[in-house]
Formats: structure tokens, sequence, C-alpha cells
């Protein structure tokens, strides 16, 4: 089909009933069709025009990737509104001054940026509303739809070298990537049915133009789902890549070389190297616990932003997994070539996709032209002129093409450094050696000039205790002789500056520093005042020493788990929750944040048991589990309750004022609480509720090592019959597993289920209400859902939890009207649900 805006696209392959978006947010996920995107657009098109967007004004989206994203980026150009994505971890200052640059119209912003800059004249719209609140009428593409040579975006370099300028990439260069490609999908669509629908988890911000591609244009080719997810811990990446039946992974090679190393720790196996390359099939049977653990689903990696390093490329083939890289730039919309799945070469970005000519200068820098390339950059004509000569686009990267008319990339032409005999040395393949040597975290190289000539000199970030003049003297080792490192010099912090979002390395910053200058604010430094800082918040301004143990802050799991998200955010680094649970005092809180993941042993971590991973009942939300849990509260467990609790219910209408799921809130009393609110619920609540329960209440069944087995067995059986008639999930109240459990009532939510939650955590002893964690808080806030505070009194008289028997009385049910919580602030949410269950006694 012929298409003269992208707006064609838009109406023939984003309109369908099935899944097109999946946002994963640690806790729920939420899944998107193409029509439901499709309206939300036309919805946010509507709303940008009632708000007086013009054609040809420009909007700034800055946030994080979710189908919220794709709804703005639509919504703009059926406004005829040109897009200015920026990623969300842009500082403010920048993203004030593109702005002014711009004169945006509108700043869409999303929820993770923390505050957003002053920017007069542009409105402030919220990114998570476009989808949770309807706006204006529908709106179909408008009657003049323009030409294709109008603004469709206008993207800000990373500035890795040079300060960002606007790329100006209208609808014609964003469509040439788009048919040729489409092209050879079609080919292979008849074979790929039996496997589809293919699902990219994309990892790549869609402020990338490669990233938007591999969200926004190509799953709907196929009618693919895009997921998205928060972070990028390697456990969670897995977990996602299995348990959503990822077929393709759309990453940087950084993560590549994450994912890797957490494999060799999981599977020691996959760091083994065959003499000969084995067949692919042999090569996946040989790992198939790898392919097991990632699903068999999966089957290859897509790659971009980024060089890729051989060795980590062979490394995934050898385990039978496709790695798919190409090469490309914002100025070209992005492809330039593309390695073809089936026939992709090591170390090779593949041949030009159709409509694009390439060339190698006689200094090999790589030239580019055809319909993808960019008219040049915005208010920059000088900026413009120098990067096109002779009708060329000069790339700036150095290269070559072998006789198969495959592109080689070696580096950047500005970052190369000539040496004395006129030898080239690309930093890259000194970086990727360096990085290899023990003790190296990080390595930048740069040009640095001794006695008036250029040498290679290294920017390293080291392990505690590794000698920067052995690592310089195991490098020069395994490098060439014009590559060989001449001056060294250690990074004042634990990370070399990097771009926002990919994470490119800023050389100008190094060799300004390198030449005298002083360490440049993007140095992000993690040090271990700011590991105090973090936790002194959960200290309550009690003081903090190495030997405080997290157990005398008095922190329960859920609070172990506030603090670690807090840390994490703080300090821009993935924890593991299991390793994180070892930790028992404040120095293995700063070994875990500085080291591999692994707290050291000492006194207190050795004295204390290893946590393993949680596994929930996921079997008692199968259909015959649910009709026999049905059966047994109907006919058995809820007419013995009633004969004991004479019951009387109020607040009944307020449930009306909601629909979907809910969490239920409710003080806690007695054994019986939960029959009794199951009891006290309509019939369409009663049997969609999961009650949440201590876990520690069945420690012989999720611990049975430390029990004998008499425990062992009386707790399993009680244990299966409370997930059997109750819908009980374990919720961990001393020890790991918090997190994975708030992701597993995300799941419940998703699926239609509520959650009866006690938030005191202890039952009363006299009547009185304790006060609630702030666990209460966190679920709601971050599964997104209602919370109804239930009031319950009577329940401790009809069974004490000092008697060993119920005695038949009065018990009283109250429901309160529906809270909506938002917000980090966890205690200030959990008091609120305290306040409102009080003032329903």
């Amino acid at each position: 089909m012929a298409r003269d805006t992208l707006l064609d696209f838009f109406d023939e392959r984003v309109r369908s009933g099935s899944t097109f978006i999946v946002y994963d947010d640690g806790y729920r996920a939420h899944a998107y069709s193409y029509a439901a995107i499709r309206d939300a657009a036309r919805r946010c098109a509507a709303r940008l025009d009632d708000a007086g967007v013009q054609p040809n004004d420009n909007v700034v989206l800055w946030g994080e990737n979710r189908a919220e994203w794709i709804v703005a980026f639509w919504g703009c150009l059926l406004a005829r509104a040109v897009v200015v994505p920026l990623d969300f971890r842009t500082s403010p200052d920048l993203v004030a001054r593109v702005v002014e640059i711009v004169a945006a119209s509108v700043v869409i912003v999303g929820n993770e940026i923390p505050s957003a800059p002053a920017t007069p004249g542009a409105a402030h719209w919220r990114l998570d509303t476009l989808l949770s609140e309807p706006y204006g009428r529908p709106r179909d593409a408008p009657a003049a739809r323009g030409t294709r040579d109008d603004l469709a975006e206008i993207i800000f370099t990373s500035g890795a070298t040079a300060d960002p300028k606007g790329v100006e990439i209208t609808h014609a260069n964003i469509l040439a990537n788009i048919v040729p490609v489409e092209r050879e999908v079609r080919k292979y669509l008849k074979y790929g049915r039996p496997f589809f629908p293919l699902r990219f988890l994309n990892l790549l911000p869609l402020s990338h133009m490669f990233g938007q591609a591999m969200a926004t244009f190509v799953p709907p080719m196929m009618q693919g789902v895009t997921v998205f997810m928060r972070g990028y811990n390697p456990n969670d990446i897995v977990r996602q890549i299995s348990a959503r039946r990822v077929s393709v992974l759309v990453c940087v090679p950084k993560i590549l070389e994450v994912l890797r190393d957490h494999l060799i720790r999981v599977a020691p196996e996959t760091a083994a190297m065959p003499a000969v390359k084995p067949h692919v099939a042999l090569r996946w049977w040989r790992h198939r616990r790898v392919h097991r653990l990632l699903g068999y689903k999966f089957w290859a990696f897509v790659v971009g932003a980024a060089p890729l390093d051989p060795e980590l490329e062979e490394f995934w083939s050898r385990l039978g997994f496709l790695v798919i890289q190409g090469y490309g730039l914002t100025e070209t919309a992005p492809i330039v070539t593309l390695n073809h799945p089936f026939r992709a070469r090591r170390g090779s970005v593949g041949t030009p996709i159709g409509g694009v000519e390439l060339s190698i200068a006689d200094d090999g820098e790589i030239l580019v032209r055809g319909a993808n390339v960019t008219r040049g950059y915005y208010n920059a004509p000088a900026e413009t002129a120098e990067a096109f000569r002779d009708g060329w686009f000069h790339t700036g990267d150095v290269g070559s093409v072998d006789a198969s008319g495959r592109l080689s990339v070696r580096g950047r032409k500005k970052e190369m450094i000539v040496t004395a005999d006129g030898r080239n040395v690309f930093p890259e393949d000194v970086e990727r050696v360096l990085t290899a040597l023990p003790g190296v975290r990080e390595a930048g190289v740069v040009g640095a000039s001794i006695r008036g000539e250029e040498q290679v000199h290294a920017v390293v970030v080291l392990e505690p205790g590794t000698d920067p003049d052995t690592v310089v003297r195991e490098a020069n080792g395994r490098l060439e002789e014009h590559q060989r490192v001449r001056t060294c010099s250690v990074w004042p912090s634990q990370s070399l500056p990097r771009t926002e979002g990919l994470g490119k390395l800023r050389r100008r910053e190094l060799k300004r520093w390198v030449d005298g200058a002083a360490p440049p604010n993007g140095a992000r430094t993690v040090s271990l005042p700011s590991v105090d800082a973090v936790v002194a918040e959960f200290a309550r301004g009690r003081r903090i020493v190495d030997t405080t143990t997290l157990d005398e802050l008095g922190l329960s799991s859920l609070d172990r788990i506030e603090l670690m998200m807090a840390l994490e955010r703080g300090l821009d680094r993935s924890v593991d929750e299991m390793a994180f649970a070892e930790a028992r005092t404040i120095a293995d809180v700063r070994a875990l944040l500085a080291g591999d993941g692994a707290p050291p042993a000492t006194a207190a971590t050795a004295a204390s048991p290893v946590s393993e991973p949680i596994t929930f009942p996921t079997w008692s939300r199968r259909r015959p589990v649910s009709v026999v849990r049905r059966l047994a509260l109907s006919m058995l467990l809820l007419p013995l309750t009633r004969v004991f609790a004479w019951i009387r219910v109020e607040g009944l209408d307020r449930l009306d004022a909601v629909s979907g799921p809910v969490v239920f809130a409710a003080n806690h009393q007695s054994h019986l609480d939960a029959p009794v609110i199951l009891a006290a619920l309509p019939a369409a609540r009663r049997y969609t509720l999961a009650t949440a329960a201590a876990l520690e209440w069945f420690s012989p069944h999720f611990h049975p090592d430390r029990f004998g087995w008499l425990a062992r067995m009386t707790s399993g059986l009680s244990y299966g019959l409370a997930v059997l008639c109750f819908n009980v999930v374990p919720l961990p109240q001393r020890e790991a597993g918090a997190r994975d459990a708030m992701r597993y009532f995300g799941e419940l939510v998703a699926d239609g289920s509520s959650v009866l939650l006690f938030p005191e955590g202890l039952r009363t002893s006299t009547g009185e209400i304790a006060p609630f964690r702030p666990g209460i808080g966190m679920i709601a806030s971050r599964l997104r859902v209602p919370v109804v505070p239930v009031h319950i009194e009577g329940i401790d008289r009809i069974w004490h939890q000092s008697w060993r028997m119920a005695r038949p009385g009065r018990a009283r049910v109250t429901f309160g009207a529906p809270l909506t919580l938002s917000g980090d602030d966890y205690r200030v949410n959990a008091q609120h649900v305290e306040d409102a269950v009080r003032a329903l006694a």
C-alpha cells in the first residue's frame, strides 16, 4: 500500500483488537490492544487541538517507556504537531533549553520525572493520564494530512562528543525505513504464523530512533506485541522473557554483557568455549538449560545504539541464539544497514536496506545518502552544511565494506587516535581489552599529548585493591604495539560520565579531565555517605554505624523492600532482593552496593540462613481449583462461620462506587477475620478474593530444612488447605520475598481478583487497632487499585487468639468509601487507610 504520511501506516496497522503494548511497572502488568492505543491517540489529538496546538507546533515528550508514550506520539502526529522526544533521564536544565529552542506548546512529562523545570508558555501534561483519563472527543486523522516532507520529529542527539543538536525527521524519512523492512518481513510471515504473536521486550529508550522503530513500527507489521519494563536487573529481564513468552529482546550491547555475566553465574558451563562451533541444533540441545530458563519461545537479540563486541556476539551465538545488529544514526531515521536474521556474519553490521546508498571516503569515513537521511539540523545551517557535502551525509564514523557489501564499523572519526607514526587507534578496541581484565569495572580511552605526540591514555574505574600499573601491564601484553596504553588515570568516582538513556561514554569530558580540568558534573558518584543518607531516612534519628543491623532499626520485610528501592533509585543501581535479604548490617549494605551484588561473609551473615525464592501458589488460580473453593466456601466453610459469627454488615452500597479489583484493608482481630469478611461480601466479590497471610505461619513448609518431619507435614497440609479454601497468598513479614509477593498481587489484580490485607500485621488482644504498616501504602500505590477500608468488631470475642475454640457471638463488618492512593510516601498512605478504618468504628 502506498503511503504519503505516517498516518497512513497508523490507519492500516493500528486498529485490531489484539494486544499491542504490555507495560510491567515491576508490580503489575498493564496490557493495551491496538484499538485501545488508537482510540487513546485520537483523544490525545483532540486534547491537543482543544489546547490550541496548531499544525507544525512542537510538543516535547519527556518520559519513560510505557504505553502512554506511544499514545502521545500518535496523538501528536494526528494533530499534525511535531514530536520532540527526550529521554526521561535528561537533565532538567537541558530540557528547559530544548523547550526554549523549539518554542514548545506543550511538555508531556513522565512519571519517572521527579520535578519538571519551569517552562513559561508551555503547558505541562502528565504522561500517565493519557490512558487513564479520557479527554475530549475521539478524532481521526485530520482531513488535511499534510505531506511526506512535513516534520514528524525533532530528535536531539545524545551529545556524547558534542553539544546536542536537533535532528529534523520528516514523515518521508521514517517511511523510507519502514517500507523496506516491511517488505522483508512479508516474505517470512507465512513461516512465522505458528510462532505468533511475536513479542518484543524493548529496553531501548523510545526517545532513541532505533528503540522507537522497534516498538512503534516493526511490531505492527506482524501484529506483534511490544513489552516494556522498568529497570535493567538481569533477574527481572530473565523473568520477563520467560513469563511473557518473549521472542526477541531489543537492547544495547551492555545488556547482553550483563545477561552473559548473569548466565555464567547461574549456568557455569556456558563459559566453556568449544574448539569447533557445532550445528545450531546441537548448540541448542547442549545449552537447553539456558533455553529452559529464558523460555523456549525466545530466539533472538536485536542490538543497536552502540558497537557490539564480536566476542559477546560469539558467546550468544554459541548458546544457539541469533544476534541481529545493524548500523544507523539519528540522522538516518535510523537504519542504514541491517543484518539479515538468517544470514548474519560476525563482526559485520549488515548490508544497506532498500533505498540507501553507502560509500567509504578516502579517509575511511562512512557516507550515506537516501530518502531516510535528514534534511538537516533544527535552526543550525552551519552544522547542516558541514554534515552534507557533495550530496552525501558524512556520518563521522570510520568503516569498511567487504566484497559482499557488508559494512564493518571501526569507531568514531573524531575519537580516533593518530599516533606519531601515523597509525590509527580506535578507543573501543583498547577498551574491550581493558574491561576484560579482572578488577576493571569500566574503561575509557582518549588521546593525550605526551611531548607533543598523541598517545593512548586510559581512564579506568577499578575494584578496591586493584593496581592500575598491573592493569596497564596486562593490557599491553594483549594489545598491538600501536594500541598500547602509555599513560593511565583512575577516575575519582565509581562510574564514568555517560549520556542519558543509551549510556554512551562522554569522551569529551574524559579528555577535559585528563587535560587538567575538574571532574565533570556528568560523573555519577556512588559514595558511602550516600548509603548512609538513604538509610538515615529509615532510622528515624538514630545513630548509624557499620555494625548497626537492619533488625535493630525495626524494619519489616516491606520496610526492607522500601529501603532497597530507595537505594536503587538514589544510587542508580539494581539490587538483588535475595542478596539484600542476607545483608544484616549497614556495612553489609555498603558492600552490596559497592560490589557485585553479594554481601561479604561476616559474623552476622554467617549466622543467618540463606533465603530461598518463594514459590507462589499459581495452581490456586486454575479453574478446577476455583470451582472446588467455591463449593467448599458456599456449602461448608461460610455456613459454619455464620453459626459462630452473627454478622451485621454495613456500607455494602459503598462497594457499588468502584468496579474491578480492589484492595480490602481491615483491622485484625482473629483467625476468623477472613471467613467473616468473605461471608459479609456479595458473591461477585467473595469468590474473586485472595487473602494475604503471614508467610511465617507456614515456615516449616517454606523452609523444610529447619524443621522436623512432623512440623513439615502439618505445615504443608495447613498451607495447602488455606490456599485451596481461602486463596491464601503468603506475604513475608521478616524475610526476603516481599517484592515478589507484590508482583504476584499484581498478577492477581490483572486477572480480576481483589486482595484482602491486614495492615497491622498482628492480631489484637484487647480490640484495639495497632498502627498500620507502610506496606499497604506501597501495595495500593504500586498496583494502582482503590483501597476499601474495612472495620471489623467483635470477632475477637468470638475466637480470641488465646482461645482453643470459638464461641458464638455478634460481629459487625463495615465497608468504607474506596480510597485512591498514589506517590512514594507509603507511611502517609498507610496513615490515610488507618484513619479511614478507625473512622468506621
